[in-house]
C-alpha cells in the first residue's frame, strides 16, 4: 500500500501563492468519494477497461478530491489505486492520470526529477517549470522534493546544467526574489532598468550576473516597471536584448523570465501553441501544461489562446490528437469559453 501514501501523502500546499486563480478544475459538488472509487473500481474490472468512466471522474474532481477517492478505493478494494490505473492504462492516457494522481507541487517536482536523472538533461522542462513558478510555489517544489524524491533540489539541479544556466537555474531555486510592496520604488526601477542596459547592449560582452542578480531577486511587479523604463535607455526591448545578448538555454531561460513576468498565462498559450503548430503534437508538453496548470490557470491559458491565435486551445487538441488522450485533455481544459 506504499504508493498511495506515496503520491498522496500530502495535500498540495499551494496557499501562498498571492497569484489570483483561474482553474478549469474546480470541486464537485455532491462529492462522494465511496461512490466514485465504487465506479472506478468497476470501469477498471470492465474488459477492456471503461477509460470514458475514469476520465468522467478524475479530471472533474480537484486533486484533494481524488486523493479522498483514492483513500476510499483502498478501504473499498484492499489494493492500491495508483498502481491498478497503472495495471489499467498505458500511453498518454496513462501519464495524464497517474499525474492527476499528485498534487500540482508534486508534479512540478516529479518532472523536474525526471528532466534531471537518467541520460541527458531535458533542459526544456527545467526552464519551464523554474522559469514560471512563483518564489512561493518553488519553496513548495524544493520542499516536496527533499520530502518525496529525499534529494536537494539545489545539488541536483547543480549536478546537470552548468555555466551561466546553471547559475540562472541555481538562482531562482534560492528564493531570494522580493515580495511585491505597496511602495513603488521609482529610483530603484531606474537604477535596475539602467545596469540591465549597462550589463548589456551598452557595453561588448555580457554581464550576466547582474541579469541573474536582478531578473532572480526583484519583485515581478518591480520587473514590470523596470522593463518599462529599460526602453527609455536601450533601443531594443528586454527580450530583443536577450535575444542579441545571449544564446542557447540561457538566452531561452531569460526569455521565459520575461514573458512569463509579463503574461504568464500567454506564456503557457505559446508554448501549448508551438507543441502542435505541425501535424501531430508533442505531447510530453501539452501533457505537463495541461496537469501541471488545470487547477491554476488554464481557464486564462484557454482565453490567451484563442486571443492570440483565433482558435480555441479545444479545437486545436481535437485537430493535432486522438482517442483517449484527446477525451482526457479536453475534459480537463473544459467547455470553449
Amino acid at each position: 500500500m506504499a504508493m498511495v501514501s506515496e503520491f498522496l501523502g500530502q495535500l498540495c500546499l499551494n496557499t501562498g501563492s498571492l497569484e489570483p486563480k483561474y482553474p478549469t478544475v474546480v470541486p464537485a459538488l455532491d462529492f462522494d468519494s465511496d461512490t466514485d472509487a465504487a465506479r472506478i473500481d468497476t470501469a477498471i474490472k470492465t474488459k477492456g477497461v471503461d477509460e470514458q468512466t475514469i476520465i468522467d471522474i478524475l479530471t472533474k474532481r480537484t486533486y484533494s478530491q481524488r486523493r479522498d477517492i483514492a483513500f476510499a478505493y483502498e478501504r473499498r478494494v484492499k489494493k492500491d489505486m495508483i498502481a491498478a490505473l497503472k495495471g489499467a492504462l498505458s500511453g498518454s492516457l496513462e501519464s495524464v492520470i497517474l499525474g492527476l494522481m499528485k498534487s500540482t507541487t508534486q508534479y512540478d517536482a516529479s518532472e523536474i526529477r525526471g528532466a534531471i536523472k537518467g541520460l541527458g538533461t531535458d533542459e526544456e522542462t527545467l526552464i519551464e517549470i523554474l522559469c514560471s513558478r512563483s518564489n512561493s510555489e518553488l519553496v513548495e517544489i524544493k520542499q516536496v522534493y527533499k520530502e518525496w524524491i529525499k534529494k536537494d533540489l539545489d545539488k541536483d539541479v547543480a549536478g546537470d546544467t552548468s555555466g551561466n544556466f546553471a547559475k540562472l537555474l541555481l538562482a531562482l531555486v534560492q528564493t531570494k526574489r522580493d515580495e511585491p510592496s505597496a511602495i513603488v520604488d521609482y529610483e530603484k526601477i531606474d537604477e535596475d532598468a539602467r545596469k540591465l542596459f549597462e550589463a548589456g547592449v551598452k557595453n561588448k560582452g555580457t554581464d550576466v550576473a547582474t541579469w541573474i542578480s536582478i531578473m532572480s531577486e526583484r519583485s515581478i511587479p518591480h520587473l514590470q516597471k523596470v522593463f518599462q523604463r529599460y526602453k527609455t535607455y536601450s533601443p531594443y526591448d528586454m527580450e530583443e536584448s536577450i535575444m542579441k545578448e545571449v544564446k542557447g538555454d540561457l538566452q531561452k531561460s531569460f526569455l521565459a523570465l520575461v514573458q512569463c513576468f509579463t503574461n504568464k498565462q500567454l506564456y503557457f498559450a505559446n508554448k501549448l501553441h508551438d507543441a502542435m503548430k505541425s501535424k501531430g503534437a508533442k505531447e510530453k508538453v501539452v501533457t505537463r501544461i495541461i496537469v501541471s496548470r488545470c487547477e491554476v490557470d488554464l481557464k486564462k491559458i484557454s482565453s490567451e489562446y484563442k486571443t492570440h491565435y483565433g482558435q480555441s486551445l479545444q479545437k486545436t487538441i481535437m485537430e493535432h490528437t486522438k482517442g483517449d488522450y484527446q477525451k482526457v485533455l479536453l475534459s480537463l481544459c473544459g467547455p470553449e469559453q
